[in-house]
């Protein structure tokens, strides 16, 4: 008996076609340039699901929490003051030149281990029970991948606890309440803001 060799058949790849809507002329589309640009796609979806994920602790997002959220945080993390002022100034942050007082303090103007190594700004602890962008805990304080994250993560604590302060004095009091343990806290904040003129910053 004659045994028959059957030919192994290629393997095809359905065609696909670009049409020219002005000319009506066919183009073969690259199947290795179009695949290519469809995994680079679902990465950026899937590491943007990862990071919301990772950010949302809680469901309930206020409307400020969910625009800060969609922020972009690929931005330049080299660090300067003034790129501070800029992102206060773009978030819109309630009082800014005392939030740009709490993070001279609490850094010891940018110098502190917490900051150095941390990224953390404002002497943040982790919260537990709110929207954060802390990676978790190191030396006893939040620890952020960059500083801007630190910054984010202020935005959403004020957004929270410090958004129904209707004057400056009267957020002073909440800080002083619950924000900072030293007692001189306040006062410090506003020698600091009153001596390095920092409300001009914002005009």
């Amino acid at each position: 008996m004659k045994m028959k060799l059957i030919k192994k058949s290629k393997l095809k790849f359905p065609k696909i076609i670009k049409v020219n809507k002005d000319t009506l002329e066919h183009k073969k589309v690259n199947l290795w340039v179009f695949g290519s640009l469809l995994l680079v796609v679902l990465s950026v979806i899937t590491y943007m699901s990862y990071q919301t994920g990772r950010l949302v602790n809680i469901t309930k997002l206020t409307d400020f929490e969910k625009e800060v959220l969609i922020l972009n945080f690929q931005q330049k993390d080299d660090f300067s003051e003034q790129e501070l002022i800029n992102m206060l100034k773009d978030l819109n942050v309630k009082y800014p030149y005392i939030v740009l007082a709490q993070s001279r303090i609490e850094t010891g103007r940018f110098t502190s281990k917490i900051f150095r190594e941390n990224h953390n700004l404002f002497g943040m602890k982790q919260a537990r029970v709110r929207i954060n962008t802390a990676k978790g805990t190191q030396y006893n304080h939040a620890y952020y991948e960059t500083w801007r994250e630190s910054v984010y993560d202020y935005a959403f604590y004020q957004a929270r606890y410090l958004g129904k302060a209707k004057s400056e004095e009267e957020y002073f009091y909440t800080l002083g309440q619950s924000y900072a343990e030293a007692p001189k806290y306040v006062q410090a904040l506003k020698t600091e803001i009153k001596r390095y003129k920092l409300k001009d910053k914002f005009k």
